[in-house]
């Protein structure tokens, strides 16, 4: 159960009571209190493989336009050094940048861990989302990553399965537009049956619609990574739509 992907959709749901934060709530429940966690969010997008190195990461604030609520919003998770070098050699022979005081905690890991681990008492990790990288590279490196299951450290996606922003409808809180729909569906018929197939979606007629920059989908990636090297199945967590071209579907790897 320590390998997860969540639709994050708005910061504002790091402040809010809804379906989506709920099943969050649930999955921490049931994933107990891991040594550390890594998370991929689609918010640390630069051209290399990083991963936070600093004993006291920051909570990073990066959006604008939101109410002073938000931005008055702290998670003060310790990080790990000890346990950016097991990333690091998880990915090898991979170069992974230990960034020992640059990043920190972006709204992509804190706006889903106020819900999943709430007491922000375990260890966060992030690892950057490659941008030189393509989709098959990072199937790959969810592979190489579910070694660290075996390590008590859980491995969370947190991006958004359809994504884009300049399709967005105010006027449709919770739907979802035909192309968004269509799209979600055909993702979830991979996750769910041969995730190591994710890299297909690419040749999906809705692809250019559902993902117009890469950045949230390939968090995806790394449960499907996971799944496909431990042969084990993916299942649903929560669904849905925000504003018409988000979606909000979220996976867990299944029991074993």
């Amino acid at each position: 159960m320590r390998a997860a992907f969540l639709g994050h959709g708005s910061p504002m749901n790091a402040l809010e009571t809804n379906r989506w934060t709920r099943a969050w709530a649930a999955l921490g429940a049931r994933l107990g209190r891991p040594r550390a966690v890594l998370v991929v969010s689609a918010h640390w997008y630069v051209p290399m493989t990083a991963v936070t190195a600093m004993a006291r990461p920051r909570t990073i604030h990066d959006f604008f336009g939101f109410p002073p609520e938000l931005f008055a919003v702290q998670y003060p998770a310790p990080g790990s050094p000890e346990v950016a070098r097991e990333v690091a050699a998880a990915l090898a022979p991979t170069w992974v940048g230990l960034d020992e005081d640059s990043w920190g905690l972006d709204h992509g890991t804190w706006s889903v861990l106020r819900h999943v681990l709430p007491e922000a008492d375990v260890p966060v990790l992030q690892l950057s989302v490659d941008a030189t990288l393509p989709l098959a590279a990072h199937l790959e490196r969810g592979r190489r990553l579910a070694r660290l299951l075996e390590a008590d450290i859980a491995v969370l996606g947190s991006g958004n399965v359809v994504h884009n922003l300049r399709r967005m409808d105010p006027g449709r809180p919770e739907a979802g537009e035909d192309w968004a729909v269509r799209f979600d569906e055909a993702t979830r018929a991979v996750m769910t049956s041969e995730p190591a197939k994710l890299a297909d979606l690419e040749a999906h007629p809705d692809w250019a619609l559902a993902v117009p920059t890469p950045d949230h989908f390939l968090p995806l990636a790394t449960l499907a990574g996971i799944a496909a090297e431990l042969g084990r199945p993916v299942e649903v967590l929560t669904d849905g739509y925000a504003y018409g071209s988000l979606s909000m579907t979220a996976y867990t790897l299944a029991p074993g």
